[in-house]
């Protein structure tokens, strides 16, 4: 009680503060909690440091404070704000840098201010080392720029560099001669497992004894994962040091169990430390590897990627591994295209599809989609692991998915509601994430003990999914999870990520979402027993070729995609992919390895 006392006091005239600007008591608490007793004189000095410092407060909220405390609205601290803010904004949008005239567009209309302002605001932000300036003379995408001054923020400018760096180095640096009669070792793989490799797979193997940096990338079916078995298996008998590493847990867990070796998420295994905010693992305590394996790398940004080579000693070789044709990583950046196209390394493409696969109609209708054909309805010769139905309306569609989720599925396929995983294009609308698990929640997990944040209501037995990196709790964005218990008094959420427990307090809870249904993106990295796709012109906006294929091969046992044949000719037909600004292919291709190492 003394405890407590105490407490409630020191934040009692940080709460009143807030709250008498606006502040709702959850997000009071989460200013105190990142701020202490110095809330105050941070938030009344710069208000706009919360839509930076505190998730889950934006902008609009923190320029909202910033008027009732009296800050004009062509106030150059705010104008700088909102360029921070209009870059931050276009970086969530994948975008690594962005022409100085398109920048001070957005800022300029989301500001409502006069450009000229604008211009000021992002010329201080310049000179005080805030963000990052660059003028280009060719074009970074396909659309003719406006202006050849390229702006960053200053941690994606430093990452770009620095990748390109760190690559440069690793292949500035001669590969430890390894003793081993190649032809040999290969016939021992194919004897000893059982197998014929391909021809592709064996020049893929040669590569990886040969090259300091190498990139493996191809669909569903090709053999990525019997190759690297294979590269592990070869060069393990060699007493080599093996790291094997995926962006998600789910992605690292299918790793580990299919080449019998540990696994780490790239978190983990550079070893972050929350109370710190950093990477233990760096440049000045590296990896002990003589090969790094990173798999799903269409999923890791360019921040991630530049701490992960940070950590890769000179001397290791690194293997990338990944689905060029999957949709990019959520965070900025095109890495694994980037490097592809650079043309520093080498690249080993898998484009055979193998006997077995072709027995699995998700796989065969996977490259139809990625070529431009419309899949097969049906699968074929009564093998069930792939269907179309058509459902023309909207509210038809949702009809008929509800079926399929609670009674179809599961009773025709010996799968339960758990297998289950809903995919859709979009967050928003009635075939939306957020409507689609309201209304799978209601049906599969209708009542019992519940705590409401928001908009959203948890119960015991949901399925949630983390939405932001959270390092405290050791959890990330995109984790699966399902709630074991909630205490109504204390206010807090027990959820379990496989096998692992972990407690959530009520101010935390924005950080979760219902995953019934998530959207195709949240999905990448992760295989469901079963998926499910809406797809309806309701969509128009996400419908491309890239989605709907990583929607398809995020399925292992059944596919099944539901909605308009109009939808889904628009996906199959629609291979326009959306351009990110980034220079990290151009810089590789023209980096100079003396200048940089």
């Amino acid at each position: 009680i003394c405890d407590a006392w105490q407490e409630q006091k020191e934040i009692k005239e940080v709460m009143l503060f807030l709250q008498s600007h606006g502040v709702t008591t959850t997000y009071a608490i989460k200013i105190y909690k990142t701020y202490g007793n110095e809330a105050i004189d941070i938030v009344a000095d710069n208000p706009y440091r919360l839509a930076v410092d505190i998730f889950g407060i934006g902008f609009k909220t923190a320029d909202r404070i910033a008027v009732n405390l009296g800050i004009e609205s062509t106030s150059p601290r705010r104008a700088e704000a909102g360029v921070l803010h209009a870059l931050g904004g276009l970086s969530d949008e994948g975008h690594v840098c962005v022409p100085r005239d398109r920048l001070i567009e957005k800022a300029a209309k989301i500001l409502e201010i006069d450009e000229e302002i604008v211009k000021t605001a992002v010329d201080t932000l310049i000179e005080q080392d805030l963000i990052a300036s660059e003028i280009v003379t060719d074009d970074v995408t396909q659309e003719p720029l406006v202006t050849n001054e390229l702006i960053y923020l200053r941690s994606l400018y430093a990452s770009e560099v620095g990748v390109v760096k760190q690559i440069e180095c690793l292949l500035a640096t001669d590969l430890k001669p390894i003793d081993i009669e190649i032809e040999k070792a290969l016939e021992w793989f194919e004897q000893h497992y059982k197998i014929n490799l391909a021809e592709q797979q064996r020049d893929a193997i040669r590569s990886a004894i040969a090259e300091k940096v190498m990139v493996i990338t191809g669909g569903p079916g090709t053999g990525k994962t019997t190759l690297i078995n294979g590269i592990i298996q070869i060069l393990k008998r060699k007493e080599k040091n093996i790291l094997l590493a995926a962006p998600t847990g789910r992605a690292a867990k299918r790793l580990s169990e299919a080449t019998g070796l540990e696994a780490k998420t790239i978190h983990r295994l550079l070893e972050f430390s929350p109370r710190s905010m950093r990477f233990e693992r760096n440049s000045e305590n590296p990896l002990e590897a003589d090969i790094l394996i990173i798999d799903e790398v269409s999923m890791v940004d360019i921040v991630l990627f530049y701490n992960l080579l940070k950590a890769v000693p000179s001397t290791s070789q690194v293997i990338l591994v990944g689905d060029i044709d999957q949709l990019p990583s959520v965070g900025p950046g095109n890495v694994l295209k980037d490097v592809i196209s650079s043309g520093r390394v080498e690249v080993v493409r898998l484009t055979q599809v193998f006997r077995q696969a072709q027995q699995s109609t998700i796989i065969v209708n996977a490259h139809r989609v990625n070529a431009g054909q419309t899949p097969y309805p049906k699968a074929k010769e009564g093998k069930g692991d792939f269907f179309f139905i058509e459902r023309n309306e909207p509210e038809d569609i949702l009809k008929a998915l509800k079926l399929l989720v609670a009674r179809r599925i599961p009773e025709s396929f010996k799968l339960t509601a758990e297998d289950i995983q809903v995919l859709t294009p979009m967050h928003m609308g009635l075939l939306g994430a957020v409507n689609l698990n309201k209304e799978l929640q209601q049906l599969l997990n209708p009542s019992g003990e519940a705590l409401s944040r928001g908009t959203h209501i948890f119960r015991v037995g949901d399925r949630v999914m983390q939405i932001r990196n959270n390092y405290d709790l050791d959890v990330y964005n995109g984790d699966i999870g399902k709630i074991t218990s909630l205490d109504q008094v204390e206010r807090v959420v027990k959820v379990d990520f496989d096998g692992r427990p972990v407690t959530y307090e009520y101010s935390e809870l924005d950080e979760l979402i219902l995953a019934y249904a998530c959207s195709v993106h949240k999905s990448q990295g992760s295989e469901y027993p079963a998926v499910v796709v809406p797809l309806h012109t309701q969509h128009y906006m996400m419908l491309q070729r890239n989605l709907l294929y990583t929607a398809i091969t995020r399925g292992k046992k059944l596919v099944v995609v539901l909605g308009s044949k109009k939808a889904l000719a628009i996906a199959i037909k629609n291979n326009r992919i959306q351009q990110r600004y980034t220079r990290l292919a151009e810089r590789l291709s023209t980096a100079h390895i003396c200048e940089l190492c």
